[in-house]
């Protein structure tokens, strides 16, 4: 690296992507801060100030892009949709993937600035002459579940300053450049624009029309009771059902059509297949006649697994051992020890 070569920075106005500031600037980058305006709940701004602040105190500059309009309609929408037809979405994977990303890139390129940073508790490194993301040292903190969509004209670009770090030592650090605020300020949980309970999130945005009361049924389809609409459900859902049934019961499948759940003991949510659309991936030499692991959910259920294409872009999974509750619009990751091979959308559970 040169001294002072330029960088742009994605802050949010959070404890993390100030430390990503930090670490950078002792890297000896210089540092463009840039902060979204994604969604603000109740005209919240605050965090705009924390970034300028943070910017300020640091002595980079710092940008504010309003893409609230866009963000509307590429990831609350799509949001919305997933739901309204029965599956599962992930925002957070497709909001860093499909926009926050080519975002960040597009303004650097008009910048002339190679470089891309955020926040995200990752690593980036080589491997037969490709860049990977690694898992974070952190395990409690790694995000590389939500960066499989990453490609590689990004990834040879992408900077992750605190992957080598645990969240305690970034705050520890944080604290001690005199950044107080910014060292003792909360994660945010869930997703940003919809924190609290989706229901709640899809009530307030689509017509009550949609919503209507159905049947719940079995396998053979013998109603079980009553339910308050499809959208409220998701694949592997035990609790909120609002129906008391003699044996634990769960959401086997959501059948849009006819304002149906499915529902089943564990047993059978479990499936040895499944397909998966949109995928990315570094290599295919990383899968080719060999076992790699595949992570269906953010910290849970990892499986040893085999994969076939079927075009480039969609792939078949074989699990060596059955899995439960693959829900439709949910994705998967795969990884070979702590190197990030690639994933995709689940399409559907064989």
């Amino acid at each position: 690296m040169k001294s002072k070569e330029k960088v742009v920075l994605g802050m949010s106005g959070g404890t993390d992507s100030s430390a990503a500031a930090l670490f950078l600037q002792h890297e000896g980058y210089e540092v463009i801060g840039v902060t979204f305006r994604f969604y603000e709940p109740e005209g919240d701004t605050s965090y705009l100030d924390d970034a300028r602040d943070t910017a300020h105190i640091l002595g980079i500059k710092h940008q504010i892009f309003d893409v609230r309009r866009e963000f509307e309609e590429k990831i609350i929408s799509y949001f919305i949709n997933e739901y309204m037809v029965g599956r599962t979405p992930v925002p957070c994977i497709v909001c860093n993937n499909s926009f926050k990303w080519p975002l960040l890139a597009r303004i650097a390129d008009e910048k002339g600035i190679f470089y891309i940073a955020t926040g995200h508790y990752v690593r980036n490194k080589l491997y037969n002459n490709s860049n990977y993301i690694y898992t974070g040292l952190d395990k409690d903190k790694d995000q590389s579940f939500f960066l499989w969509g990453l490609g590689p004209d990004l990834l040879k670009r992408a900077l992750f300053p605190l992957g080598r770090f645990t969240k305690s030592q970034v705050r520890e650090f944080v604290r001690q450049q005199g950044l107080l605020k910014m060292a003792d300020k909360k994660d945010s949980l869930g997703v940003c624009f919809c924190p609290g309970d989706y229901r709640s999130f899809l009530r307030n945005r689509v017509p009550k029309s949609s919503f209507n009361v159905g049947f719940y049924e079995d396998v053979s389809g013998h109603v079980l009771g009553k339910h308050e609409g499809y959208p409220f459900y998701t694949i592997g859902q035990r609790r909120g059902l609002g129906i008391n049934l003699q044996v634990p019961m769960y959401v086997q499948a959501i059948i849009p059509g006819k304002n149906r759940i499915r529902l089943s003991p564990l047993s059978g949510l479990y499936c040895n297949t499944m397909l998966l659309k949109a995928v990315n991936i570094v290599s295919r030499e990383d899968f080719d006649n060999q076992e790699v692991i595949c992570r269906i959910r953010y910290r849970k259920q990892s499986v040893s697994c085999r994969v076939e294409w079927l075009s480039k872009n969609q792939v078949k999974v074989f699990f060596c051992v059955p899995e439960h509750s693959i829900a439709p619009g949910q994705a998967a990751a795969f990884y070979k020890g702590d190197r990030l091979l690639g994933g995709g959308i689940i399409e559907q559970a064989l």
